[in-house]
């Protein structure tokens, strides 16, 4: 696991620890809130293990280092993607406002356009490998 692994994931637990902390009710959770906060930390725990399985082949923009086919990149090829948006949309319902749900009409088509950017980057360099891979696997 590289530097750059464990300083994302700490930052982003961190950051999600100081809103769910910001947002605790003074009584019980609510039901939203409880059924949320559950979604959240799955959703993390696979968003870490997406983020740690794709170890150094990780970058911003779309790079073909290494083909990624084990754990859950062996049925979902964008798994960072999925469950960082599960994440995000939990949060959304956490904080109590479902209007920001909205952030998920830009999002979604930008996560679409970035994936389909890094198939072709992917396809041109690992080939047949890849479109067996794609074929096997969602997004």
């Amino acid at each position: 696991m590289t530097p750059l692994n464990i300083v994302t994931l700490v930052v982003a637990a961190a950051a999600l620890a100081v809103v769910v902390r910001s947002d605790w009710p003074a009584g019980p959770l609510p039901l939203h809130q409880a059924v949320s906060l559950a979604v959240m930390v799955v959703a993390f725990c696979l968003f870490a293990a997406a983020r740690i399985q794709l170890g150094a082949s990780f970058s911003v923009a779309a790079k073909a280092k290494h083909l990624v086919t084990g754990g859950l990149y062996s049925r979902i090829r964008n798994p960072i993607y999925v469950f960082g948006g599960l994440l995000l949309a939990a949060l959304l319902v956490y904080i109590g406002r479902p209007v920001l749900l909205l952030v998920f009409v830009v999002l979604i088509p930008m996560q679409i356009v970035r994936a389909r950017k890094e198939s072709r980057v992917l396809e041109e360099a690992f080939g047949d490998e890849y479109r067996a891979y794609k074929a096997r696997t969602w997004f």
